[in-house]
């Protein structure tokens, strides 16, 4: 039976293997295809478009208008020296055309502030853009050391499984010459069902991780894929490196900007206290038949040119209570953006905490990984030379899985703490 599989594997190569898929690859799919990160961009064109003088209120404004009106009439006029006139079914139509142009010559500097806010809202779309971008990343990259971790884990079972294979041979190799425990026995075949059973469990466990990728990354397709990779943390961070770089966070720079925005939100609001003053030109056409009256023919067509000032007076103390919203909105502004630093620093302090302790008990760890497997080989030798018990050999694979675990954990945390705080200073590279 062996024979005929690995004949159909060398026939059939292509089913038998998965795609690789690396860390870069995974990030560039993501990068292309992710809808939070698309969204951001798109919000940024549109902050892009509105981010122009047009917009403030700073280009002039030209308007067209044109119409013809007809009516008919049945008319009857007396007049002050006692004749009258009287008209059945009288036409009259009007033809009007014109156009206008407006552009605002002063308002107090409100077009000037607007420009600015539009300005600092397009700065705070790319700065979302980039943290969108960052946290994207930091997901995938999450995931992916995540699916090695699950990975690790499957490894670690089947190396239990291995051992609890060969310790039922051994108590196979006894039973055959009458000389094996029935409870040996009936353990060793246990924990290798047990095994067999964690290693399918396991499978199911990464298979769900796999598509966890694959949605994060937005894959149109979910193809089936393999890791071939390990999880090696960077252990040259320092905690100054991190604090001091904090200032560069995008949701930081993003909060500085939301202060920016309200500063010129107050600009101009302030501006409704000034004077405004418009040019307004255009040119008339205007052409009127009636079939009755004194004027049959009515023609007037011309260019027009004028100023319109507007002084406010008083608006209800609709400006006081604008002014004031302004100012509070601002000192939220400014609160957000402190409370926002502080939790950056307290999230920064935690993570490398983490992080240190993480790789301070790796060194150590993976000379008990070492250590845990050696015992494994020396007392299942002695289980086999009938120098320890069954029990001896679960104990010594206990420890084993302990270690094992403890170490991929150990691993896969110094390296989600490491991407954390790269994540946080935007210096998070791939």
């Amino acid at each position: 039976m062996k024979k005929y599989l690995i004949y159909f594997a060398l026939l059939f190569p292509i089913v038998a293997q998965s795609q690789q898929l690396t860390l870069r690859a995974a990030i560039d799919t993501a990068l292309k295809n992710n809808f939070d990160i698309r969204i951001a961009r798109n919000n940024l064109e549109i902050d892009k478009l509105n981010n122009n003088y047009g917009v403030a209120g700073g280009l002039p404004t030209v308007a067209g208008d044109a119409g013809d009106n007809g009516s008919l009439n049945n008319v009857y006029q007396k007049f002050s020296n006692g004749t009258t006139s009287s008209t059945s079914n009288g036409t009259n139509n009007a033809l009007n055309a014109g156009v206008t142009a407006s552009m605002t010559l002063f308002n107090g500097f409100k077009i000037v502030a607007t420009k600015e806010r539009l300005a600092c809202i397009q700065q705070q779309s790319e700065l979302l853009l980039n943290q969108q971008i960052q946290s994207s990343v930091g997901d995938i990259m999450l995931q992916y050391y995540d699916i090695i971790r699950q990975e690790s884990y499957l490894k670690i079972i089947q190396n239990s499984l291995d051992v609890s294979q060969k310790k039922l041979d051994i108590v196979n190799e006894r039973d055959k010459v009458g000389m094996a425990d029935a409870m040996d026995l009936l353990q060793a075949r246990m924990d290798v069902n047990s095994a067999a059973q964690n290693i399918k469990l396991q499978q199911a466990v990464i298979d769900e991780a796999k598509t966890d990728l694959s949605l994060l990354m937005s894959a149109k397709k979910f193809a089936s894929f393999d890791i071939n990779d390990s999880i090696v943390a960077d252990s040259t961070i320092i905690m100054d490196s991190i604090t001091n770089y904090l200032v560069r966070n995008p949701q930081y720079l993003s909060a500085d900007q939301g202060v920016k925005i309200n500063e010129q939100i107050i600009k101009e609001v302030s501006a409704l206290r000034y004077p405004s003053l418009k040019l307004n030109a255009g040119y008339d056409y205007s052409n009127a038949n009636s079939s009755y009256g004194t004027i049959e023919m009515n023609r007037i067509y011309g260019p027009s040119a004028g100023l319109t000032l507007q002084i406010p007076i008083y608006d209800g103390n609709a400006y006081r209570i604008k002014k004031k919203t302004a100012e509070f909105d601002l000192a939220n502004a400014k609160l957000d953006k402190e409370s926002l630093l502080t939790t950056l620093k307290a999230s920064a302090i935690k993570t490398y905490l983490a992080y240190s302790t993480a790789l301070k008990q790796l060194e150590s760890q993976r000379k008990n990984y070492v250590l845990a497997k050696k015992l494994v080989s020396v007392v299942l030798q002695n289980f086999k030379e009938n120098q320890a018990t069954i029990l001896d050999v679960k104990a010594a694979e206990t420890t084993y899985e302990e270690a094992a675990y403890l170490l991929v954990n150990l691993q896969y945390s110094a390296k989600a703490a490491e991407i954390k705080l790269k994540e946080l200073v935007y210096n998070l590279k791939y």
